[in-house]
């Protein structure tokens, strides 16, 4: 019995071993992702912060035509590098509305200008409250919302040329 209860903390640490051996080469899921994909987004109203155009609300997103909701920053340099590629899903007819976080008209009218402007309307979240309702943990992120009000999917990160092709099918998925 005494040899036994010798052997068990080289048994516990060969196991303990083997578990960090086995989940060392696993890369980690460092993304937080949103609770409400699945769930009709939060009730908001937001208003214009881009010349010309409309503020934003949930109201928006309930008129029976599935939409892509962009949240980004002027200040954001994973945000500039999206661009092109929001202007390839408007080119391809993806109704496509935004929300500035923690910005101010100036700074959106000069990243509008300078990296193209593929937003319907641009709401104006000051304090980040919009963005944190949503479950959105930073920028940039894009949400596909279908015409009924609900999250359909939920983009974490800047989109990439091989992410457009997906973000259109989840679109025309979400009808």
């Amino acid at each position: 019995m005494n040899r036994r209860l010798l052997w068990m903390p080289l048994v516990a640490f060969v196991v303990v071993a083997a578990l960090f051996a086995w989940m060392l080469p696993r890369e980690p899921d460092r993304q937080v992702r949103s609770r409400l994909v699945g769930k009709p987004l939060p009730d908001f109203t937001l208003a214009p912060i881009a010349t010309g155009k409309p503020g934003l609300s949930t109201a928006a997103f309930r008129t029976g035509t599935p939409r892509l909701l962009n949240v980004f920053g002027s200040w954001c340099v994973p945000c500039a590098a999206e661009a092109p590629q929001l202007a390839k899903l408007a080119a391809a007819g993806a109704p496509i509305d935004a929300i500035a976080i923690r910005d101010t008209k100036a700074d959106v009218a000069q990243f509008l200008t300078r990296n193209g402007d593929p937003f319907a309307a641009v709401g104006d979240d000051r304090n980040s409250s919009v963005q944190l309702s949503l479950g959105s943990s930073g920028v940039p992120e894009t949400f596909v919302i279908d015409g009924q009000g609900k999250i359909a999917h939920q983009h974490i990160g800047a989109i990439r040329d091989e992410d457009v092709p997906m973000l259109l099918a989840k679109l025309d998925a979400a009808k």
